[in-house]
């Protein structure tokens, strides 16, 4: 059996392929993975988001730290490999306040600021892992279409299987 490569994402990056790898985040706290696939062609991405809205405009920022230049981005990508916007699905994971802090309101924000997004562009969320004040992982492998995730020192579960 050949080894899947492995293709980490980190924070305010986008990565997106329709080759037989999986696509992995690095450790979620507040922030939130959008893990997005297309059946029909085979292409998966991943976008890895800190904070709700659009990125102030500034040079040399990196702008895929908020969530509306992070689906972008991510849909230009998989366009790119022949994917449609509407054929996209997409699973969410993180959002969680792992602080505990009461007044910080970062993790819900996210959590708002995705679903609002999704919902404008009519991209439909198929499974999610968010909240609550435990640390997530997730990976998508891009040939199956099988998402995994994990939350604080559990073991790894599958979340969603994209038909």
């Amino acid at each position: 059996m050949i080894e899947k490569e492995i293709i980490y994402v980190h924070t305010g990056e986008i990565k997106a392929c329709n080759n037989g790898v999986i696509l992995k985040s690095s450790p979620l706290g507040s922030c939130i993975v959008i893990a997005a696939y297309d059946t029909g062609k085979q292409v998966g991405a991943m976008a890895h988001f800190m904070l709700p809205g659009k990125a102030p405009e500034r040079k040399n920022y990196l702008k895929t730290r908020y969530v509306i230049d992070a689906l972008q981005e991510l849909i230009d990508k998989m366009n790119v490999l022949g994917t449609k916007e509407k054929n996209i699905e997409v699973c969410l994971v993180g959002g969680a306040n792992i602080m505990k802090r009461d007044n910080d309101t970062i993790a819900k924000d996210n959590i708002a600021s995705v679903n609002e997004l999704l919902r404008e562009r009519n991209i439909k969320i198929k499974a999610e892992s968010v909240g609550g004040t435990e640390r997530r992982s997730v990976s998508l492998d891009v040939e199956t279409g099988c998402v995994n995730y994990t939350v604080g020192d559990g073991a790894e579960k599958i979340l969603y299987q994209f038909a």
